[in-house]
């Protein structure tokens, strides 16, 4: 414990710009990027568009909270339960299909987890009780929560290491556009058509259906079926073959193996998602309600205002990604934090619709910036043979512990009480509403979330530029491990037995890794 915690503080002194090891092979990003083959590109806008429909469908309920308060006659907080129903069950979404791609590959998973995701939008539209729509949504969750940990692995693991800092960044800014396309289609199409909020829900279900049938359209990814490929030619070296239910014991056997040495670094990834949801939930779910209730402002101005503040989340992900590749991952994320807790005042402060756009705007730069980085952070931290199912359920699993943070913003708001102006009448005869003082809840939320994950951060450990495509599969003997490449032999159970070996290819811990040496 001596040794992790001295890791610990090494890492906040020593290690937070990582050390750049020049080799002959490195290149330029531009270089990097006009060497991708059309297949690498595929993979990674589609990888990149099944995380935009993630977003389309989750962000229909916070764009819909007024309309759907009326329609089953609730108040805010009950309509809010929906979202963090969505958010609790995701992680159970991210166990059950990062571990069958890990174990099958990227592409059917990812499929079917987009059919199922449409399936729930589309029957979404179609509730009549506030029941049924808490349930649908509750299941909803586990259909979304599946699709981050297979489309990063999907759009990442195939392009090169030159390229996945700015990769990492468009990538995560796939979530603003699908908020931003959510927001645009709530703005133009709801109000001309007679279904209301249902339309929106169906039109992110068509959307989903249509990114099902792209990445069906599409061959496996690339390093998987190499991956998968060099375990076959490894079997016939060593003369072992495995059948299909060999191969997901060896599965379970490797991933109790990676979780028994890694740990520690489980907590510390939850524990950095964590910070990182309630950041995100908290200063965009319940974005359009406070505009509209606090700040007194209609639903077309408040749908605008979302949409310059995810444009100013796609600009904030895409120069922090590409900026993390340089100054590494965790100083990027510090700077950019940095910047989200000197924007609050401009944030909650102002009451012109110029003044709140641009505190919208520079809120969203600084905490999707923040984020682009994470989907690289992530991959390059995990487990290596694990890419799919450690990111994913890191990343559900902080979504479930973050889930409150919109009904804690509508509670807040209860008890937190300020007036606006309005129009003189029989109910406001003085020109003054009470209303609930949204701005200060989400003000002081985003600056305590921001002082954790500023902490968190600048504690943990890094890996800027590992090459996590070159080891071998979970399925294999020997992938629970951190060394275990392509092209190495594993040990025949035989073999390990005769050299005194404890199993076939027992993992190497020191004090559990001590939080992952950076």
């Amino acid at each position: 414990m001596v040794s992790a915690l001295s890791q610990l503080w090494s890492n906040a002194t020593h290690n937070l710009v990582p050390r750049k090891e020049k080799t002959s092979s490195e290149k330029s990003l531009l270089t990097a990027l006009t060497e991708l083959n059309a297949r690498q590109w595929a993979e990674f806008w589609t990888g990149w568009l099944a995380w935009s429909c993630d977003a389309i469908d989750f962000f229909s309920v916070s764009l819909s909270v007024t309309s759907l308060a009326k329609q089953f006659n609730k108040n805010t907080t009950d309509i809010t339960r929906a979202i963090t129903l969505t958010l609790l069950l995701r992680s159970v979404g991210a166990v059950i299909f990062g571990i069958i791609s890990d174990r099958y590959g990227r592409k059917y998973p990812l499929v079917f987890n987009l059919l199922l995701v449409c399936v729930l939008e589309l029957g979404a539209g179609f509730v009549q009780t506030y029941s049924q729509f808490l349930g649908l949504r509750s299941v909803f969750g586990i259909g979304m929560g599946g699709i981050w940990g297979l489309a990063a692995s999907t759009a990442l693991e195939n392009l090169p290491v030159e390229t996945r800092g700015l990769a990492s960044g468009v990538l995560q800014q796939g979530y603003a556009v699908g908020y931003l396309l959510a927001a645009v289609i709530n703005l133009y199409l709801v109000p001309e058509q007679t279904h209301g909020w249902r339309a929106l829900f169906w039109c992110a279900a068509g959307i989903s259906a249509f990114a099902a049938l792209v990445r069906l359209l599409l061959p496996e990814s690339a390093v998987f079926l190499r991956t998968r490929e060099d375990a076959r030619l490894r079997e016939e070296k060593t003369g072992l073959s495995h059948g299909g239910a060999t191969k997901t014991k060896i599965f379970l056997k490797e991933t109790k193996k990676m979780l028994k040495a890694h740990w520690m670094l489980c907590i510390y990834a939850v524990l950095l998602m964590t910070g990182f949801n309630f950041l995100s939930h908290g200063s965009q779910d319940l974005f359009p309600t406070y505009i509209q209730t606090s700040k007194g402002f209609s639903s077309h101005d408040a749908t605008v205002m979302t949409i310059i503040g995810n444009c100013g989340a796609i600009a904030g992900g895409g120069i922090a990604g590409y900026v993390s590749q340089h100054i590494g991952r965790r100083l990027t994320i510090i700077i950019f934090v940095l910047l989200v807790a000197c924007f609050i005042p401009l944030w909650i402060i102002p009451s012109s619709f110029s003044g709140l756009a641009a505190g919208a705007f520079c809120i969203q730069f600084g905490v999707q910036g923040a984020w682009g980085v994470i989907p690289i952070q992530l991959a390059e931290m995990s487990p290596p043979a694990f890419r799919a199912t450690f990111p994913g359920v890191a990343y559900q699993l902080g979504n479930m512990v973050s889930s409150a943070s919109a009904q804690i913003e509508s509670t807040g708001g209860d008890h937190l009480k300020t007036t606006i102006a309005v129009p003189v009448s029989s109910d406001y005869p003085d020109g003054r509403k009470t209303v609930p003082d949204y701005a200060k809840v989400q003000g002081i939320l985003i600056g305590c979330v921001a002082a954790f994950v500023l902490v968190v951060t600048l504690f943990g450990p890094e890996k800027h530029g590992r090459q996590f495509e070159k080891h071998r599969a979970a399925f294999e003997e020997g992938g629970g491990d951190d060394d275990a490449e392509i092209g190495d032999v594993a040990p025949t159970p035989r073999d390990a037995e005769a050299s005194g070996e404890k199993d076939s290819v027992d993992v190497k811990t020191h004090d559990h890794h001590e939080i992952e040496k950076a």
